[in-house]
């Protein structure tokens, strides 16, 4: 959800987080439509559900951290892979759906990518751990949150699902390997790892966060 000048508005990140970046988007995109297609909304609203699952949590964070302009306004290049798998889910998902757990794989690798990626931008800017680890996590479960709340559904992190902790453990454990002298290429990728293994451990193992029972 926006690697698009993620250590500054001018430059381009490397080309391969720059088209892991798209493609995380274009995932989320998919996980939107398939969502608001199981409510029964016309073209117009999946490719809104759509737009507001891929980069609402790169919004908010932009947002947040007075980052002008959006990453999406600075490349439109999101909103034209958004609205094309938006569009493609729309009128292939009757013939012919991913399989679950592609999706669920594709999509932990964008919960990843994403988490890290707001992580970077975050510390970049030189603010403390804790607002490290929140843009972090924000940017990488933020935009499924705005999707569920417009769906009329419970919010998946406010759930058992291990989600949401998935994506603070692997900003944590990023900002340990970088106090602890690594570099932050290297940090980045483990960080990354960290919250897809937590993440499909968890869908594998069904491991959820207790609840509080009256």
């Amino acid at each position: 959800m926006g690697l698009v000048d993620g250590h500054c508005r001018d430059a381009r990140p490397p080309l391969i987080l720059y088209t892991a970046d798209l493609t995380g988007v274009a995932v989320f995109a998919v996980s939107g439509a398939l969502a608001a297609e199981r409510k029964g909304l016309d073209i117009f609203g999946v490719i809104v559900i759509a737009s507001v699952t891929a980069i609402g949590g790169g919004t908010v964070r932009d947002l947040l951290l007075n980052r002008h302009p959006i990453f999406w306004i600075a490349d439109p290049r999101y909103l034209i892979v958004i609205a094309a798998a938006a569009v493609l889910t729309a009128f292939t998902s009757g013939a012919f759906r991913p399989p679950a757990n592609a999706l669920l794989v594709a999509d932990a690798l964008g919960l990843g990518l994403f988490t890290l990626s707001g992580a970077l931008i975050a510390e970049t800017a030189g603010l403390s751990p804790i607002i490290v680890v929140l843009m972090g996590t924000m940017t990488g479960a933020a935009g499924g949150v705005i999707r569920d709340l417009l769906t009329a559904d419970i919010p998946l992190i406010l759930r058992r699902d291990i989600y949401a902790t998935a994506a603070i453990a692997g900003v944590a454990l990023y900002l340990v390997l970088r106090a602890l002298g690594m570099k932050q290429p290297w940090a980045f990728g483990i960080g990354m790892a960290a919250v897809v293994f937590l993440r499909l451990l968890a869908i594998q193992l069904r491991w959820q966060l207790p609840t509080f029972n009256r």
